[in-house]
């Protein structure tokens, strides 16, 4: 089993990543990974009700930003701690860590839905183009052994940022003007526009991944005995289904 390469290049992973290490040597022995799992979890469960909260009081609406601090602190700690203290678990922490990404963002989502400042349509349009982007994503880790985690420049932690200023733009006004179009919810337009660029990564990481793996692998003609040109039998469905994903790292 091969193990796969972890690309990210966001604006600020190299500081990020120097921050996260000298934090992740500086935390005490008894905190480990899971416990930093479970934080980013139960910091988007508040996120969601703070949002919600913040429909009769905005001043939730901080809890909110506090929220996203503390998620950045888990989701991105977790994974650096095992491998600052040589304790990797590399498939339960992929498989953990990408499950309860998936089961936040969810929730963080249906907290903005049950809010008044993000549209239900919306909201749940926005979570089907990430969770395209993330099998996406998940399928392309498998086949090709690289896991992306950032597009054009954008990573998790840029996205929660502009999440946070979003937020703090909203106790102020939590509608944008469009002109002629008026004026609307600003995370309405802010998710129309996340949508847009998800479906055109999605579009990009398609082509380009279907390409270089038409390149690995390309199609061989076979002859009447069911050999290939190349002298290699194709592979039929029990092969495929021998096949195996690699070993996750992180």
């Amino acid at each position: 089993m091969s193990e796969h390469v972890r690309e990210h290049r966001s604006l600020l992973a190299a500081a990020e990543k120097r921050l996260l290490i000298a934090i992740a040597h500086r935390l005490p022995a008894w905190v480990h990974s899971d416990h930093l799992t479970a934080l980013a979890m139960a910091a988007m469960v508040v996120a969601s009700a703070a949002y919600v909260l913040a429909q009769w009081d905005s001043r939730a609406l901080w809890i909110v930003v506090v929220a996203l601090a503390v998620n950045w602190f888990g989701d991105s700690l977790d994974g650096t701690l095992a491998r600052v203290r040589r304790v990797e678990r590399p498939r339960y922490g992929f498989y953990v860590d990408h499950v309860l990404d998936i089961v936040g963002t969810t929730v963080l989502l249906g907290g903005l839905a049950l809010s008044s400042f993000m549209s239900p349509i919306v909201a749940l349009s926005l979570l089907v183009a990430y969770l395209l982007v993330s099998g996406e994503v998940f399928l392309a880790t498998v086949a090709r052994g690289v896991f992306r985690m950032s597009f054009a420049g954008v990573g998790p932690t840029e996205l929660r940022i502009l999440m946070a200023m979003g937020t703090i733009a909203l106790r102020n006004d939590p509608h944008v003007a469009l002109g002629g179009l008026g004026r609307v919810q600003l995370f309405d337009f802010g998710g129309l526009i996340a949508i847009a660029g998800l479906a055109a990564v999605l579009l990009m990481s398609v082509r380009q991944n279907t390409r270089l793996l038409a390149r690995l692998e390309p199609r061989r003609r076979a002859d009447q005995s069911g050999q290939s040109v190349g002298g290699q039998t194709p592979a039929g469905p029990t092969d495929r289904r021998r096949l195996k994903p690699p070993l996750f790292v992180g």
